[in-house]
């Protein structure tokens, strides 16, 4: 797991972005989705939109600023090489990321998070 950290000032009420709860958060919705089933392409699609759709449960609970971006890959161990990679422009200090990976004995998925903060 990989979350990015943000720095809080709350003086200027500035919402902080929650590291290990984001990320434990997400690696559970995954792990409760996905632990104990096997790689099966036809239920592919169904298992990324609950993963995206539990997601964003958890961190709507949250009651944070934040507008949240979240996007899934399953993809089955077969020994293929997965190459990801993202960019952002935003304010390092107010906004933040996550990228969580979960994987069993025949699959990996990763979940990756973003987060904008509101001003309000």
């Amino acid at each position: 797991m990989r979350c990015s950290v943000l720095h809080t000032d709350s003086a200027d009420g500035i919402q902080a972005w929650n590291t290990g709860t984001v990320s434990g958060d997400i690696w559970k919705c995954v792990d409760v989705i996905l632990s104990g089933v096997d790689y099966d392409e036809s239920r592919v699609n169904e298992w990324m939109s609950t993963v995206v759709e539990q997601s964003i449960t958890h961190l709507v609970k949250m009651e944070k600023a934040f507008k949240y971006i979240v996007t899934c890959t399953v993809m089955q161990k077969r020994g293929g090489g997965l190459h990801n990679a993202s960019s952002s422009f935003w304010d390092n200090s107010t906004d933040g990321s996550c990228t969580v990976r979960w994987e069993n004995r025949t699959m990996y998925c990763i979940v990756n998070v973003f987060a904008v903060a509101i001003q309000l």
